[in-house]
């Protein structure tokens, strides 16, 4: 007879459930991450064999030993429910009183309209594009990776962003200054896609809802990316071959490199970008309900962060230290009189 195939080990049990929910890449690493962690940190004890006290006490250490934020914390805290409601089919018990990481809420860092124009002009090829669109747009950096062909409406001047951030889809702005120049690029990918069908590739990951009805639209140009990788790669999830869009990390390099170059002083990443778009929108007087939709952020409160970096109430005050030395760059003051000849009015008026 032939032996049984051992059960799969809980990480693999832990990635098909993941899988199941059809829930992102990134998260099914984060969520895998945090389980392992969590076994680690309990000396490779067996997750059958713990509960709530060990749970209560790996997230206490998150936020007070390794001082994570508190949506780090949360995201552990779901990795590790899942976990046991869901793979372990048994309830932890109740989690009981866990040191929580306090929300930390940071002002976002602004460039100014000529720093944005520097960074931008120093910029080339691909990357220029991709950051072009970042500012010009209001993208996030997974949201520009992840365009294809289809989503870029060059007729209305739109982009559609699908599956943003809590996975809804938006409309925001094609820039004007960038069309020609991004026909100019897809026409170089569709020379490469052409390349991939005659060599039997040309497929690209696809949402589960859109492949249960139409498994063919895979290698069709529409879905294609904007911005493909260079080189054909295997599937994580199935070890198909494919082309998937370019490493976020190609982005980030270009954008810190350029910024360093050009002596911008702020630490300069992908997602500045996107703050400049807000800020630059609210100081050219657009309506924050316009700004907010073009961000897709769920709550205006969000959008709001954005007004304080404008502090515009503040600049209608002015610094007393301003006022006095205006007042003395005006005012001739005479020599200091001697204590004999010093009315007590004059005194007065210099105290």
């Amino acid at each position: 007879m032939p032996l049984a195939a051992p059960p799969p080990k809980l990480l693999d049990q832990v990635r098909d459930e993941i899988r199941r929910r059809n829930m992102s890449l990134r998260t099914e690493e984060a969520y895998v991450h945090w389980i392992r962690g969590y076994i680690l940190f309990h000396h490779k004890r067996h997750p059958v064999e713990m509960g709530a006290a060990e749970i209560r006490s790996f997230l206490t250490g998150l936020a007070i030993d390794r001082h994570l934020s508190a949506s780090t914390q949360n995201q552990a805290l779901a990795a590790l429910l899942l976990l046991y409601r869901s793979v372990l089919q048994r309830d932890p018990g109740p989690l009981g009183r866990i040191a929580r990481a306090k929300p930390r809420q940071r002002r976002p860092v602004v460039l100014a309209r000529a720093q944005v124009a520097a960074l931008l002009g120093a910029m080339h090829g691909t990357p220029k594009l991709m950051a072009t669109l970042l500012y010009g747009a209001g993208l996030r950096l997974r949201e520009c990776l992840r365009l294809r062909v289809v989503d870029v409406d060059f007729a209305n001047g739109q982009i559609l962003v699908r599956q943003g951030k809590g996975n809804k889809d938006r409309i925001t702005i094609l820039p004007t200054s960038v069309k020609e120049e991004l026909a100019v690029h897809l026409e170089t990918v569709r020379r490469v896609y052409e390349r991939d069908r005659a060599a039997g590739f040309g497929y690209v990951p696809m949402p589960e809802a859109l492949l249960r009805g139409h498994s063919d639209t895979t290698c069709e140009w529409s879905w294609q990316w904007v911005f493909p990788a260079s080189k054909v790669c295997r599937a994580p999830q199935t070890n198909d071959p494919q082309r998937r869009h370019v490493h976020e990390s190609v982005l980030q390099k270009a954008i810190t490199a350029t910024a360093r170059t050009i002596g911008i002083e702020p630490r300069v990443g992908p997602h500045i970008l996107r703050h400049c778009f807000a800020t630059h929108l609210l100081e050219a007087g657009y309506n924050i309900r316009t700004v907010q939709e073009l961000l897709g952020h769920k709550d205006v409160a969000t959008t709001m962060l954005y007004t304080h970096v404008l502090n515009r109430a503040n600049r209608t005050v002015i610094s007393p230290a301003d006022k006095l030395l205006a007042a003395l760059r005006f005012v001739d003051y005479p020599a200091t009189p001697s204590r004999a000849n010093t009315s007590p009015a004059t005194a007065g008026d210099n105290e």
